[in-house]
């Protein structure tokens, strides 16, 4: 069947009159963000009335419309300059996990070890051997699903990290010692769960996101732990945290023996990552 010709404002718009989000912004944002994915088109080209083929988005629409995260239906999202592929077994890559990577190479690393903790879709471990020169990194993670999606994400980005499928908290993992450790792991309370949006808490996988409310420090707690036999002395930790815990997470490296232990705030101005040296 032939397509329909017409213009791309005219498309833009319909594709915002079918949205039934709750801010304007985000309708704007999220209509812009359809044309650029299906129609390579940017609002300069919106605005100059190009001429299209219509296709058919009403599957994409009601996905939208069911809150399902833009990032999930598209199947990409960026993080530091790259393009990573996601799906509901993965969490979403934030732009505030960024700066755990700025923490990483503000320190300069020659040739390191790494071990990133709870890789999901893999964008610190491969971001971190890409930006890296010569680094040798390791990821963990408790789901195969994810540990496939890390694995096609270091494939097509031309990385080279060893995944290992093993519950961290619960099982030992036979590495030589590394220079740094690293993990965005879960640490939102299932108490919090009441507060989420629809799009996170209806798609992203609870797994990679929730902690009891009455353990919320579960996985900082055997990261301390077990640095003990998987970093180096002088080996540095860099964590992400929840925004409430940035104290704890930091107190609790430090009644371990942690030295230079540091809270890190984010562009909101929100406790987000710790640092600790061995």
């Amino acid at each position: 069947m032939k397509q329909k010709m017409t213009n791309s404002k005219t498309v833009f718009n319909l594709i915002k009159a079918q949205l039934l989000l709750d801010e304007a912004e985000e309708i704007m944002a999220v209509s812009l963000a359809i044309m650029e994915k299906y129609y390579r088109l940017k609002l300069t080209d919106i605005l100059a009335e190009k001429k299209i083929e219509e296709q058919n988005l009403s599957a994409v629409i009601a996905r939208i419309n069911r809150h399902e995260p833009l990032h999930y239906i598209f199947g990409e999202a960026d993080f530091y300059g790259r393009k990573f592929n996601v799906n509901s077994s993965v969490l979403i890559p934030r732009p505030e996990t960024e700066l755990l990577i700025n923490e990483v190479l503000k320190t300069n690393p020659i040739s390191p070890r790494i071990l990133d903790i709870g890789t999901g879709s893999g964008c610190i471990a491969i971001t971190l051997n890409l930006e890296i020169k010569n680094s040798k990194v390791f990821a963990v993670d408790v789901s195969q699903r994810s540990i496939d999606t890390a694995s096609t994400n270091a494939k097509t980005l031309g990385a080279d990290v060893y995944f290992i499928l093993t519950d961290f908290l619960k099982n030992e993992i036979s590495l030589e010692p590394v220079d740094l450790m690293v993990s965005n792991p879960p640490y939102v309370k299932e108490i919090e769960k009441d507060t989420m949006k629809p799009n996170v808490l209806n798609y992203e996988p609870h797994q990679a996101l929730f902690v009891p409310t009455d353990n919320p420090l579960i996985f900082y707690k055997a990261i301390a732990q077990k640095s003990k036999t998987l970093l180096k002395p002088n080996g540095k930790i860099v964590v992400e945290i929840n925004e409430q815990f940035g104290r704890e997470v930091k107190n609790l490296f430090e009644a371990i023996g942690f030295q230079q232990t540091q809270i890190i705030k984010d562009l909101d101005g929100k406790d987000r990552i710790v640092t600790a040296y061995q």
